[in-house]
């Protein structure tokens, strides 16, 4: 029988920590981090609801980040 995947580990990182950062820094930072995946989105996007593991998410609002969170 095959191994079941296991799916990497979060960074151990607060989302909180980057409202109110400009977009390229979140982004810059986030990486350096160790989040595989960076989605930066205009307020009001419409989007699925599925976690993916390593993602964190920003929505940004004239360069700003405004809101954040992971999955």
């Amino acid at each position: 029988m095959a191994p079941i995947p296991s799916s990497p580990a979060q960074p151990d990182d607060s989302p909180e920590s980057y409202v109110g950062l400009d977009e390229t820094e979140a982004e810059r930072r986030a990486r350096s981090r160790g989040w595989t995946t960076v989605r930066s989105l205009p307020p009001g996007s419409i989007i699925t609801l599925e976690f993916v593991a390593g993602r964190i998410n920003f929505e940004v609002d004239d360069s700003t980040v405004t809101r954040c969170w992971v999955g």
